[in-house]
């Protein structure tokens, strides 16, 4: 009898919200972040320099506020993935804003062309939901909440769905090594899955040795995640072939939640392999749930998240004939908790 047992903790991660600066010189894309730059012009297409540029996360109340270079460009600096709200103004001109979605290891680009009136009027342009990303060179894809939450997993690993992109599969890391039964790892384009990086709000979860992941996380705490496919991207660190970036949920002004639980059974599903005329039981039981919500409106916030997967079943070894007879099962249970707690908070505006 085999019995697998583990238990992964998230530790506490406190998130701080640094300091303002006037200008963001070296700001960019990083792990586990995304970015908005973008420029200002005149309607005659002439640079507009000092140009103050005002981006409100829409979930957090976080503000961050640049402005306008000489040449009329503006960069945010890292951005935590979500919805942003972003106000261009200038002395002379009439006011811009438009309201943008920035995911993991994507940068988005706002380009704003005032017209000549006050500025206290405001003319709020609607952004394409589908857009082009001309600042990367990278080969890539995002999964985000909604496809995460709403697309059936089968054992609740949220790498799975990263074989919705196209070149990748997943393989088995108890394949690799002792030890590492429950772990995943991906491959891309046909290479081999030791090589894949693995990062979580910017941490390197990846086995050295082995080259999956040496945590699980909970498929209800995961806001959004990047399959990256280039060496030409800087986000992607370590590693010259394929990196993934996730990003976990956060706490937001709003109170927000869900419980779930899932049953499967083999009474329900396709047979397993068995010896002949006998039956394997099968049995697994997730569930679980997630709350976050703010201790300090637009100040301080809280995240929790947690998974229990408990599985009952028997391995069949099967035998070729003509020694079928000595055919048999043992027991092979798995039990695995995922918990996870994260605090946000921002310094100062």
């Amino acid at each position: 009898m085999s019995t697998a047992k583990t238990f992964r903790l998230i530790p506490a991660l406190l998130v701080l919200t640094l300091p303002k600066t006037t200008t963001f010189l070296f700001a960019q894309t990083t792990v586990g972040t995304g970015s908005i730059v973008g420029s200002v012009s005149d309607p005659t297409g002439a640079a507009i320099s000092g140009a103050g540029v005002t981006i409100t996360n829409l979930a957090t109340g976080q503000v961050l506020e640049a402005a306008s270079n000489s040449c009329g460009s503006f960069n945010s600096g890292a951005l935590v993935p979500g919805l942003f709200k972003t106000l261009i103004s200038a002395n002379g001109f009439i006011s811009v804003e438009t309201t943008v979605t920035v995911q993991v290891g994507n940068t988005v680009t706002v380009n704003a062309i005032l017209n000549i009136g006050q500025r206290k009027e405001v003319i709020e342009v609607k952004d394409s939901a589908l857009r082009v990303n001309t600042e990367q060179p990278t080969v890539q894809g995002v999964l985000n909440d909604d496809q995460i939450e709403n697309l059936p997993v089968n054992g609740r690993n949220f790498l799975d769905l990263a074989q919705l992109e196209p070149g990748v599969q997943i393989q088995d890391a108890g394949n690799f090594g002792s030890g590492k039964d429950g772990f995943s790892s991906i491959s891309f384009g046909g290479r081999f899955g030791r090589t894949a990086r693995l990062e979580v709000d910017g941490i390197d979860v990846s086995d050295e040795i082995f080259g999956s992941t040496t945590t699980n996380i909970p498929a209800s705490g995961i806001q959004e995640f990047q399959l990256s496919q280039s060496s030409m991207d800087l986000s992607t660190e370590l590693t010259t072939s394929d990196a993934i970036n996730v990003t976990t949920r956060s706490g937001e002004n709003n109170i927000h939640g869900e419980a779930f639980g899932f049953f499967r059974d083999a009474s329900l599903a396709a047979a397993l392999p068995a010896p002949p005329g006998l039956s394997e039981p099968f049995q697994r039981s997730q569930y679980g749930g997630r709350l976050g919500g703010p201790i300090i409106k637009n100040k301080l916030f809280y995240f929790l998240g947690g998974e229990r997967t408990l599985q009952h079943e028997r391995a069949p070894v099967l035998v070729a004939p003509p020694f079928q007879q000595y055919s048999g099962s043992f027991s092979s249970p798995f039990h695995e908790n995922d918990l996870m707690a994260k605090t946000d908070y921002q310094l100062t505006r």
